[in-house]
């Protein structure tokens, strides 16, 4: 049995200091008085629990009172625990009274035996019919869209208003933060990158001579490479690899902080963390994608004239000529020009995804997989919007 304490002896001890828990039977007429004294704190009372078993389990009468006019401090756990205990004693007929209850601590236990009292009803699942499900479905895409949209238009507008308070000199320019985004994601990525793109020029020259070679026009796969390559691929792969490798890299560096809870840190201390965060970000992207696409540009057509020369023995200033005579200026800045648009999309997605994170690694690597597959998705929408548009223009 643990010793009672009075409370005047508990707050002469401090507020850090808790004196531990007792419970003590006092026989009275025709039953038992169990007297709480100490500190009932989530901290102290689990050292009660078997105690508490043991004394609900006994036979201690017809009428029992639970006094707890001897009680220190208490908070919900410990309101919890003795409320608890005067219903387990309350049944086989005895009569149970909670005495002794200041009024200070009063609320808390009609706040306790509230929420004991209040009972779930169990759930039957609703009977949805198939057509319901699918209007459902549906209107439960709609409001993901808009959400989505919403989404899209904060992260936008906080990037615009960082970006204005550094124009106009109101925050203070990092212009270290953005070389440092653009070491990691263009720097980095050009091995990569012009390794990729020189393979697959190489494979659509030898696919492209080996079906013209039928018809006599094996010449003409320089045109095919030329062309293909500085209007569709080239760029369509930079921004591909681009949102592998950098798009999931910013959605695991946003969602491990805000993991970690540093995006709210940055709210408290006052700064905008889309400025702090992704604007950098967005910056060095769109700087990097463009060069990134004149390198897979010069690397696929370096890997198609390698092939053409082994494989269709055309010489190098044979395939040169061809290039010259079949690609323009427009030709070349076609595939350039969806490149800061194709940038900006990934850089939003990734910030996007990571801003979802929750608090756990699971939610984490679902985010980074989403972020990689709605880029890739949106990147290749885009490319064939531009083509569409290019098709209508007549260009």
């Amino acid at each position: 049995m643990l010793e009672a304490v009075k409370p005047e002896e508990t707050a002469k001890r401090g507020r850090l200091s808790a004196v531990k828990p007792a419970l003590e039977g006092e026989k009275q007429d025709g039953g038992v008085r169990l007297v709480a004294s100490g500190d009932w704190l989530a901290r102290t009372v689990g050292a009660m629990e078997s105690l508490l078993a043991e004394t609900a389990g006994s036979d201690l009468g017809k009428r029992i009172t639970v006094d707890c006019s001897k009680v220190g401090r208490i908070d919900t756990a410990g309101a919890f625990v003795i409320e608890r205990l005067s219903r387990e004693l309350s049944g086989e007929g005895r009569d149970v009274e909670l005495a002794g209850v200041s009024k200070r601590d009063a609320a808390l236990f009609a706040a306790v035996r509230g929420t004991m009292d209040r009972k779930v009803p169990p759930g039957k699942p609703a009977q949805v019919s198939p057509l319901t499900g699918f209007f459902g479905a549906i209107g439960g895409g709609v409001y993901g869209a808009r959400d989505e949209a919403v989404a899209w238009l904060n992260i936008i507008g906080g990037a615009i208003y960082g970006a204005g308070y550094r124009l106009t000199g109101r925050t203070r320019s990092r212009p270290a933060a953005v070389f440092n985004q653009l070491d990691q994601m263009g720097v980095k990525a050009i091995p990569i990158i012009v390794l990729i793109t020189f393979l697959i020029g190489g494979i659509i020259a030898q696919q492209g001579a080996f079906q013209l070679r039928r018809f006599g026009g094996e010449v003409y796969a320089v045109n095919l490479v030329g062309i293909l390559v500085l209007r569709e691929i080239g760029v369509l792969l930079a921004a591909i690899m681009i949102a592998g490798r950098s798009g999931s890299a910013i959605t695991a560096e946003i969602g491990s902080m805000k993991m970690r809870e540093e995006i709210d840190a940055l709210h408290v201390i006052g700064l905008n963390p889309i400025g702090v965060l992704v604007f950098p970000r967005l910056v060095a992207l769109t700087i990097a994608l463009p060069l990134l696409t004149i390198l897979a540009n010069l690397a696929a057509l370096l890997g198609g004239m390698l092939t053409l020369k082994l494989y269709s023995d055309i010489s190098f200033a044979n395939y040169l000529q061809g290039i010259q005579n079949s690609v323009d200026l427009f030709t070349v800045f076609a595939g350039l020009i969806k490149a800061p648009f194709m940038a900006i999309v990934i850089g939003i997605v990734g910030a996007l995804e990571g801003m979802k994170v929750g608090g756990s690694a699971e939610s984490l690597g679902l985010h980074v997989t989403s972020s990689v597959v709605k880029s890739i998705f949106l990147v290749i929408v885009m490319d064939g919007l531009f083509a569409i548009f290019y098709a209508s223009m007549g260009l």
